[in-house]
């Protein structure tokens, strides 16, 4: 007789637009193809959901995509005690798992694993707080158990799917379905030897400053904006026009790519401006130079962690080249001096993609986020 497979709940509260359903989708994805569970996705907003996977229909209640159960989550939808509880309880990013489905979980014997998978950061305490438990102040013995993302063999890594690297390796070896690719998403491909450049970013970045400074880049430029705020920006840059040239940079406001295509312009590209955790994520596995505009939080927070993840990400470089690196990340995020940040990080690309490769090779050293969390739930038993 077969033995089910293991029931993993993920729940996931949309806070950050695209990020947030996307690192829930990718990891309900790795725990059911790479480690045999039975993954049901409990997302509030299925919206979101749909503009990552086409295929998604926000007015279904309950669907499969990708061989995951995805629920709509709704205020009432585990009063009556009418939903099963699974064997391991993943929140994402802080958001609490509702308050009927942990009396439910505290009547469960024996008791769900139960895991806060946090927001990823590169500050030292994260290490000390990996993994650390918190029995539950009004269901005890249930116990949360908090669970970090990072980039030191101390935390629980990254999302990685096993076969993605190999993926990237090909495509970026395949001149021929790199020209494909351009012609199918912006209708034509760069000139040999443009400086490509994907444009992803939040309101406040100084997407004018960042174009009118590629001008002066010594070569053809190719800049690509997925739709929103970037892609508008490209547009008024081009003085209403989603596509063009100006100043011997080609730019183009192009649909929004679902997650497999965003792989692809990234890897596509020789720097990626990116945001947020998800798409931060990516832009390290494609191996290429990249810019993170951190979500601003009111508290300044934000820098922070900024700081901390630019420090570690530059300590093996030329102090030098760290200098430019970190000069144009804090123009980017700061909204100002990015034309005067960068000439220098341009002149220095060169010695930025070498150190890019270097620091995804690196990472793919550590397990990825999928099976340390699958080990650790099952180190807890149950």
């Amino acid at each position: 007789m077969t033995a089910r497979p293991e029931r993993w709940d993920v729940f996931c509260r949309v806070v950050d637009n695209f990020g947030d359903v996307a690192v829930a989708l990718r990891l309900a994805r790795c725990l059911a193809r790479e480690h045999g569970k039975a993954v049901r996705l409990l997302l509030d907003d299925l919206t979101v959901l749909a503009r990552l996977r086409p295929e998604a229909d926000p007015a279904l209640a309950r669907q499969e995509i990708d061989g995951i159960a995805v629920w709509r989550w709704d205020a009432g939808l585990f009063e009556g005690g009418a939903v099963e509880v699974a064997d391991v309880v993943v929140e994402t990013f802080g958001c609490d798992t509702p308050e009927p489905y942990v009396r439910a979980m505290a009547a469960r014997d024996p008791h769900p694993r139960w895991i806060n998978l946090e927001y990823l950061s590169a500050e030292e305490w994260v290490e000390g707080s990996h993994a650390l438990p918190s029995p539950h102040p009004k269901y005890a013995p249930l116990t949360r158990h908090f669970f970090f993302p990072g980039f030191t063999a101390r935390t629980g890594g990254l999302l990685r799917e096993r076969d993605l690297l190999d993926r990237r390796d090909a495509f970026q070896a395949d001149r021929a379905a790199q020209a494909a690719f351009w012609r199918l998403l912006a209708g034509a491909a760069p000139p040999e030897g443009a400086l490509k450049v994907s444009l992803f970013g939040y309101a406040g970045a100084p997407y004018d400053s960042l174009l009118t400074a590629l001008t002066r880049h010594a070569g053809p430029v190719w800049v690509v904006a997925p739709e929103g705020v970037a892609a508008a920006a490209v547009t008024a840059w081009l003085r209403g026009n989603p596509a063009g040239e100006r100043g011997g940079v080609s730019a183009h406001a192009v649909p929004f790519v679902d997650q497999g295509r965003y792989d692809e312009l990234l890897w596509a590209c020789d720097l990626n401006f990116v945001r947020g955790e998800d798409s931060f994520v990516r832009a390290q596995w494609a191996a290429r130079p990249f810019v993170w505009h951190i979500y601003p939080t009111d508290d300044n927070a934000h820098w922070v962690k900024l700081a901390a993840f630019l420090a570690r990400y530059t300590a093996g470089m030329d102090r030098a080249h760290a200098v430019k690196v970190t000069a144009l990340w804090e123009a980017w995020n700061r909204g100002d001096a990015l034309g005067k940040a960068w000439p220098a990080f341009d002149a220095a690309l060169p010695v930025a993609a070498a150190h890019a490769e270097e620091w995804a090779g690196r990472l793919a050293l550590q397990p990825d986020l999928a099976t340390q969390l699958a080990g650790f739930a099952a180190g807890l038993g149950g």
